[in-house]
């Protein structure tokens, strides 16, 4: 029950340390104290108003293009982590092979499990934990852009297409999109591994969706936008990434 709830805390913790922490309600500017403001916030927001005032003032665009130059900077993290995530896939039957030759519970049996599974990794040089690497490393620039788009008051007041975006999308367009290319994103993540068929995967696959969506009816279109435009360069990221190698992958587990 305790790792089911696991994925659950994490994303509550996550959503409270974005919206009640770090001087969220403070606007950022040059004048903004603090190592996280200086070094991480404003650069940010300075980034996104250069580009809007190079654009026309146009904030919209200014975030559409930060978005992209943030998710280039951290591709050469993603295509690494995806290449260990394949790595994993394919040896696969072998930790099946071994579960089923180890299955006592004793904790001598349980040990040699451990011994013979690293060993494996290292043979095949793989990392476990290679895919928590990323992880740490993109949350502090991503929490950063939140920051800097909620907190840059230029971006309040102006608008980009249709909406706002210091305000909600009068329409809902946005939240329904940011929700669908949330779930689109999950799956294609999901497929040909193996862990996606975990039940706590499933749950994720629907409930990610639903809460961006929540959150996207509720905070102002500029950070709908964002999700928007990070979530469509993940999907086209994976697509070309995987290829069609999860599918062979897939293919070997089943058989």
């Amino acid at each position: 029950m305790k790792k089911r709830l696991l994925p659950l805390l994490t994303i509550v913790g996550l959503v409270t340390l974005l919206t009640g922490c770090m001087q969220i309600d403070q606007p950022i500017t040059s004048d903004s104290e603090g190592f996280w403001n200086s070094y991480f916030v404003y650069p940010l927001s300075w980034l996104i108003t250069t580009i809007a005032e190079w654009t026309g003032d146009n904030y919209g665009l200014g975030i559409v293009f930060v978005t992209l130059i943030i998710r280039f900077a951290l591709l050469p993290l993603m295509i690494k982590q995806t290449k260990n995530t394949k790595k994993m896939q394919e040896i696969q039957p072998e930790m099946l092979k071994l579960r089923e030759k180890y299955s006592s519970k004793d904790a001598q049996t349980q040990q040699k499990l451990q011994q013979e599974t690293m060993a494996m990794f290292q043979k095949n040089g793989v990392n476990p934990l290679a895919g928590c690497f990323p992880l740490l490393i993109q949350m502090p620039i991503l929490i950063a852009f939140y920051h800097a788009i909620v907190r840059t008051t230029e971006i309040a007041n102006h608008n980009f297409l249709w909406f706002d975006l210091g305000e909600r999308d009068p329409f809902f367009i946005l939240p329904i999109v940011a929700g669908i290319t949330t779930y689109l994103q999950q799956k294609i993540m999901m497929a040909g591994n193996p862990a996606g068929l975990n039940p706590q995967m499933q749950i994720m696959l629907y409930l990610m969706p639903v809460m961006i969506v929540v959150f996207a009816i509720t905070f102002p279109s500029a950070l709908s936008l964002y999700w928007v435009v990070g979530n469509v360069f993940m999907i086209v990221q994976t697509l070309l990434i995987n290829g069609t190698g999860s599918k062979k992958v897939d293919q070997s587990v089943q058989q």
